[in-house]
């Protein structure tokens, strides 16, 4: 699964399209959970546009706004909660990094995974409109698939990121079913890297650079200091 992740270069963003966006969306931000709103690019007429969404998708028939973070994507074409969004609203959701958790007996450790050159990338999504009564929210969900060698000593899902040659396809209305599940492949582990950091970002009110900063491990396996 993917629970957390970071955007600390938005300025980064590849889209064509200007709209409003909110400023706190717009700011480095070190540990984005689930519920926030999240910065998202969609098609707008050809063009890509960024569009703010709440992290954790909700179908437009759910009878209350609860959010699924995440979607595997073997069954993205066959549940009632992601065959229409992944049949007709596709996004993508920028990010540079994200956290999985590494269980032991005694806790979970967190590990930060980024691309080797620290490059912005894309994580594929779907998205949603939900109404009850006047309030209206758009909202998305981050697709999954299984995880890569740099992810399966640490994890058993992997989010999925797509590929600069994927992206536009990705989001174009004229793409057949076929040919958007064949993208959703675990990304090259020889492209990534990764790391142990704090247990604060455990935390979701936690926000600030030094979540990212790597940290060095006991034997146990347990926080000690920073580099």
């Amino acid at each position: 699964m993917c629970g957390r992740f970071t955007l600390r270069s938005p300025g980064r963003i590849k889209f064509d399209a200007k709209r409003q966006i909110p400023p706190p969306l717009f700011v480095p931000r070190f540990n984005i959970a689930p519920s926030q709103d999240v910065l998202t690019v969609m098609s707008d007429g050809g063009a890509r546009a960024l569009v703010p969404a709440r992290w954790g998708l909700i179908p437009s028939w759910s009878q209350e706004p609860k959010g699924i973070i995440n979607a595997r994507s073997e069954t993205l074409n066959e549940k009632p909660s992601f065959s229409e969004s992944f049949e007709r609203r596709r996004c993508l959701i920028p990010a540079d990094g994200f956290y999985e958790w590494k269980k032991s007996r005694k806790s979970k450790q967190p590990y930060y995974f980024q691309m080797k050159d620290e490059e912005p990338f894309y994580f594929a999504g779907i998205w949603d409109e939900w109404r009850g009564g006047d309030e209206l929210i758009t909202s998305c969900t981050i697709i999954t698939t299984t995880p890569n060698e740099l992810l399966e000593t640490i994890h058993d899902r992997m989010p999925v990121i797509l590929p600069a040659q994927a992206q536009d396809a990705w989001l174009c209305s004229d793409t057949q079913p076929g040919e958007l599940l064949s993208f959703l492949n675990p990304f090259p582990a020889t492209a990534m890297k990764s790391y142990p950091v704090s247990q604060q970002v455990n935390h979701a009110q936690a926000e600030d650079s030094q979540l990212v900063e790597a940290i060095e491990l006991s034997e146990a396996g347990t926080n000690l200091t920073l580099f």
